[in-house]
């Protein structure tokens, strides 16, 4: 006999919005999580999947010393022409796609979270996954949490953020929001295992 489809989630929320804790605390609870941002950057490690091509695409400044993708380089010039932004994209994505798809099929838990940092601008998610969690916290907290977590300048975290979502449209396409605002680790706990316990 088959055993029952798992539910399937999808979590996202702004940079710096605490998502990623988020996602941890929902492991915890049982849920098999597949992080789509950690599928990225396996795909662009030293022979990762994607370098062949995307050093094809952009050229040789595109690697690091390491043979993996020079990100800081990369994110730069994504920044500054959508056009690279767009040619990344279509490399990155189907690889992506199909190592997500491959981790669902061989999940066996009773709830799959999907960890997608830009679940409302593709589109496609929403009809994708039964449940959508957000986590949602002030402009100025992630701001001053990136700047304090990846030493970077106002600036740069501005603009990651004018690329991503607004606040309002993430919550518009969520089941449930939460307010990562100042709540301590235990707070957002239990926050996060009231809400595992009413969905799966």
């Amino acid at each position: 006999m088959s055993r029952p489809r798992s539910l399937q989630i999808g979590l996202t929320g702004g940079i710096g919005s605490g998502k990623s804790t988020v996602a941890r605390l929902l492991a915890q609870a049982g849920a098999t999580v597949i992080d789509t941002d950690a599928i990225a950057r396996s795909l662009t490690l030293p022979q990762g999947a994607a370098m062949a091509a995307l050093q094809t695409a952009f050229g040789p400044a595109a690697v690091a010393k390491d043979g993996s993708l020079d990100r800081a380089w990369m994110r730069q010039q994504a920044f500054a022409d959508s056009s690279i932004k767009q040619r990344l994209e279509a490399i990155l994505h189907p690889l992506i796609g199909a190592e997500t798809e491959r981790q669902a099929a061989a999940a066996t838990s009773s709830c799959i979270v999907f960890d997608v940092p830009l679940l409302v601008e593709s589109g496609r998610w929403r009809q994708r996954v039964d449940r959508v969690l957000v986590v949602d916290c002030e402009e100025e907290t992630q701001i001053s949490r990136v700047m304090a977590r990846n030493g970077w300048e106002r600036a740069a975290v501005e603009a990651v953020l004018a690329q991503q979502a607004t606040r309002a449209a993430r919550r518009a396409c969520a089941d449930a929001v939460l307010f990562n605002e100042q709540l301590p680790l235990p707070a957002l706990e239990k926050q996060v295992l009231t809400l595992a316990k009413r969905w799966f």
